[in-house]
């Protein structure tokens, strides 16, 4: 059995140290990567505070398609270029929101979220899946979220 938990007064660097660690024990020698997103989605909601969601997206077929998360049922399919997930899909590039509702082409799968961080898991030069974060606070993700969770991508990219 894995018992992962901070104290509350850890800071971000050490909350995503220690998750970057847990990530890269967890999925250790296990190939499936269905499994492996499972996992990593349940420490994210373990270690990241303030969520209502979080989970992957799985690129399948020049689309993203929902992968295993935590929260409330979420879209299924989201074309490249559309909403904060299909934008750091298509771009590559980390997706910071403070106001979901004020990003253009946001696309509302909870109506609870107000602020989202997206990282593209990039492997051989090219997005396979994105780690999607939501949050009911506006501006709950800063520059620490995003390196955080773009130093697990990085480390799990292999496995997912």
């Amino acid at each position: 059995m894995f018992d992962f938990a901070l104290p509350a007064d850890t800071s971000d660097e050490e909350r995503y140290r220690e998750l970057a660690n847990a990530g890269d024990s967890l999925t250790d020698g296990e190939s499936d990567a269905v499994a492996n997103m499972a996992n990593l989605a349940a420490l994210i909601w373990s270690f990241v505070p303030d969520l209502n969601w979080a989970g992957f997206y799985r690129v399948v077929d020049g689309e993203l398609v929902l992968g295993p998360f935590i929260g409330r049922p979420a879209c299924i399919r989201i074309p490249f270029g559309q909403g904060v997930c299909g934008t750091a899909a298509s771009s590559g590039e980390t997706q910071l929101v403070e106001d979901v509702h004020a990003f253009p082409g946001h696309i509302a799968c909870d109506s609870a979220s107000a602020s989202e961080l997206v990282v593209p898991v990039i492997r051989d030069g090219q997005v396979i899946a994105v780690i999607d974060l939501d949050s009911p606070s506006k501006a709950r993700f800063g520059e620490a979220d995003a390196r955080g969770i773009e130093a697990v991508a990085e480390r799990i990219a292999t496995r997912v």
